[in-house]
């Protein structure tokens, strides 16, 4: 005899088939439809835990950014220095792409964030401490006298972030035959090698 799966286990399942199927389908072609298929449900099943779509996907928005904040906490938890921080974040945020690949197509969805205002604002504030806890730790690297005291962090932020989103479309249209981890490290060391550092004598 099978055991009735509680509300919250319920609601992790159809959360984790919306991620699946934006990854497949692609978050702008994915219906209510598609999630109940996918966890046994029928529609009304999945809108009884989730009265909308956009109920479903401001839930998603939430465990995404249960996930990344969690992942960056524990990267600026455990990093000994500034430097190993920075590194921290970026691979974690590789490490995040490399284990739910619809992360991407979730927060730089044209439609949800059309659509939905108020996913627009949630995914905003999400990369913006993002880019916070980068331009910290760069902040920290200079002080340290690890960077020019002349470099401006928030563009030096910007650039990390951007290898991020380059390097996952590049994963993704090569069919992710290669690890995101690994080469995100790669290119992170050459970016960074290209950041001057502090020349005081």
């Amino acid at each position: 005899m099978s055991t009735r799966k509680s509300a919250s286990d319920r609601k992790a399942e159809i959360i984790g088939a919306a991620l699946t199927l934006a990854d497949e389908l692609g978050p702008d072609r994915m219906t209510t439809n598609d999630v109940a298929r996918a966890v046994g449900l029928t529609q009304p099943g999945v809108f009884r835990h989730f009265p909308t779509k956009h109920a479903l996907w401001v839930a998603v928005a939430e465990h995404i950014a249960a996930r990344l904040d969690e992942a960056w906490q524990d990267a600026i938890d455990t990093a000994a220095s500034p430097e190993a921080r920075l590194r921290g974040l970026v691979l974690a945020q590789f490490a995040q792409i490399e284990a739910c690949p619809a992360l991407p197509m979730v927060l730089f969805s044209h439609e949800l964030n059309s659509d939905n205002p108020s996913l627009r604002t949630a995914f905003q504030a999400l990369l913006m401490r993002f880019q916070k806890h980068l331009e910290g730790a760069l902040r920290d690297m200079q002080a340290n006298g690890g960077l020019r005291p002349t470099l401006a962090t928030a563009d030096a932020a910007l650039f990390f972030t951007s290898l991020i989103q380059g390097l996952a479309i590049r994963h993704n249209l090569a069919g992710r035959t290669f690890s995101l981890v690994h080469e995100g490290e790669r290119l992170f060391d050459i970016q960074l090698a290209m950041m001057p550092a502090n020349t005081r004598t």
